[in-house]
């Protein structure tokens, strides 16, 4: 029960906070809720909106014009909107409870109406090199939480791959969903989601032969990297999202994640992509989708690569991790680009989206 408790509280504070919020000018008196289309989620900014070093979200506030704030005062950020007020654009915080708590937040304010509206996450992440390069944007298809049992390596068995395993197994890579700490079973041992597969294909589908942004500092990281995937141009994929709270790094723990995405989602889906926010996310809007509050079959995850998970050839996984490489202005740059894609395609042909994608 510790872990429900654990887990439950800030997003329950958030909620009842969230009650609390207070209303913009032009919705004082009105009484009716604004009909939300689309919810646009970043989770940091760095700095000013605009104007200066980008973070995730000053691509949307510039790129679509954006002036109009709402004050957001369970959330870490004012939130932004536009003329018709059908959308919402937000910033989460960083790692997976204050994501979720601000989700929650923003699930439960009474000045929106956010139960046909779609979620798109709009972030930049680490990426498996085995499967895109840097500059590359992912669609999706699972999400992955980090819930496990850990031991440290110099006292875990000389044949464990690393200290990593699920609450509920007893050795890294077996699988066992039964039991729980908890005499309720509280804990989702699992904490593995899967995003609407027909939204995700139509997603990939609309965004799969954008031309990305190409620039030097890519090129100067794909001459580096010996694997096929990471010396492509930047691409559009699908797969697999790995959220924890820490920020891992280096070739063992890449394996890892390849090998927990696999076992979580019961080989449905490959490792793509590494955040600290997803997981909380999803968690959120599952428990909107039970209060009748929002929908999470209308989630969509794009993440763009600003870096890999594992260090280059030559160097150690500590020199990875502290590399003065960033091709974070790109993926910035690419994951607008395609996300915006997809909130437009929506918000702009509603009568055609509005009973949702089948």
């Amino acid at each position: 029960m510790k872990y429900l408790l654990r887990s439950f509280t800030p997003m329950l504070t958030a909620a009842l906070l969230a009650g609390c919020a207070t209303p913009s000018p032009s919705q004082q008196g009105a009484g009716k809720p604004w009909d939300i289309r689309a919810v646009v989620l970043t989770t940091y900014e760095i700095g000013q909106d605009t104007g200066d070093r980008a973070g995730e979200f000053q691509p949307w506030v510039e790129g679509e014009k954006l002036s109009e704030k709402v004050p957001f005062p369970a959330g870490v950020h004012d939130i932004y909107t536009e003329s018709t007020h059908h959308i919402l654009y937000v910033v989460t915080g960083t790692t997976l409870s204050p994501a979720a708590s601000s989700v929650m937040a923003l699930g439960f304010d009474p000045r929106f109406d956010l139960s046909k509206a779609y979620w798109i996450v709009s972030a930049i992440s680490g990426f498996d090199q085995n499967v895109a390069s840097v500059g590359s944007v992912s669609w999706a298809d699972y999400v992955v939480s980090d819930i496990s049992k850990y031991i440290d390596p110099r006292e875990a068995p000389k044949n464990w791959p690393y200290g990593y395993y699920m609450i509920t197994a007893q050795k890294p890579n077996q699988y066992v969903v039964s039991g729980g700490d908890g005499p309720d079973g509280s804990i989702d041992h699992a904490m593995t989601y899967k995003l609407n597969p027909a939204l995700v294909k139509w997603a990939y589908n609309l965004t799969k032969d954008l031309p990305l942004v190409d620039a030097p500092a890519l090129q100067m990281e794909r001459k580096r990297r010996v694997t096929k995937a990471a010396k492509q141009l930047p691409s559009v994929v699908v797969g697999g999202d790995f959220a924890a709270d820490a920020f891992w790094h280096g070739k063992i723990m890449t394996q890892f994640a390849r090998d927990w995405v696999k076992m979580l989602s019961q080989n449905q889906s490959n490792f793509v992509e590494s955040n600290m926010e997803d997981a909380g996310i999803m968690e959120a809007m599952k428990r909107l989708t039970r209060s009748g509050r929002a929908d999470m079959n209308r989630v969509l995850i794009s993440r763009s690569a600003s870096n890999y998970t594992e260090q280059a050839p030559g160097q150690t996984a500590v020199q990875s991790a502290n590399d003065t490489f960033s091709g974070e202005a790109e993926a910035l740059e690419n994951g607008y680009k395609v996300a915006a894609k997809a909130l437009h395609e929506i918000v702009d042909n509603w009568p055609k989206f509005e009973n949702g994608v089948q």
